[in-house]
């Protein structure tokens, strides 16, 4: 699987608060910190108890420095909802093989989701508080997601590898299915190998769960 290159992920979220991109290569590495840094503090301690001197001591700046690249607790956990998402994205993409359609391509951006929730599993305590501290990027989250979901039905149906139907409201099943996955087997608990789930979801997508007597 392909690395994810969290500053590019950071670009094309726009991390930084509006006229305060950062425009070198330091720059850019120091905003890269102070996200990471609001990872873990919104993580462990959550929007309301996190603070900005917090940040920027788990990153290891300055005060001041925060206020270079960021206007406020509120811009920087935005900036790290629409980062964090950028990162799922950028995941799941480098999770499918080149060529890869229909079912296989879902089931492969899936085992690509688990992978990168066992390795954060901070984006759900987070993503879950956007919903009230930034429900704009709360809900361009999981709107963008579907759309990038939706996008890959729309091929599989055009290859002839999925039926016709209504992607939009596929798109947005398969979305759930992979968040309470992604809860379920990489945050609580992650005892059971990506490689073991993923033959069910494969059934599941590509046969459903109605017997022959039924369909």
């Amino acid at each position: 699987m392909a690395t994810i290159d969290k500053s590019e992920a950071a670009e094309r979220g726009s991390a930084a608060s509006p006229g305060k991109e950062p425009r070198t290569a330091r720059g850019k590495a120091t905003m890269r910190k102070l996200l990471d840094a609001a990872a873990m503090e919104f993580g462990e301690s959550g929007f309301h108890d996190a603070s900005i001197s917090g940040i920027t001591r788990r990153a290891g700046t300055a005060l001041g420095t925060f206020y270079t690249y960021f206007d406020s607790k509120d811009s920087i956990f935005k900036a790290l909802v629409r980062d964090m998402s950028a990162s799922v994205a950028a995941a799941a993409a480098a999770g499918i093989t080149p060529g890869s359609s229909g079912v296989d391509r879902e089931r492969e951006a899936l085992a690509a989701f688990l992978r990168f929730a066992r390795q954060h599993k901070e984006i759900y305590r987070i993503i879950d508080e956007a919903e009230f501290a930034a429900p704009a990027s709360y809900r361009a989250h999981y709107e963008g997601t579907a759309d990038r979901i939706g996008a890959r039905l729309d091929e599989g149906v055009a290859a002839g590898l999925i039926s016709p139907g209504d992607n939009q409201v596929r798109a947005w099943a398969i979305m759930g299915m992979n968040v309470f996955l992604g809860l379920r087997f990489g945050v609580w608990d992650e005892s059971r190998p990506v490689g073991v789930i993923l033959p069910t979801i494969d059934a599941l997508l590509s046969s459903g769960i109605a017997t022959s007597k039924r369909r």
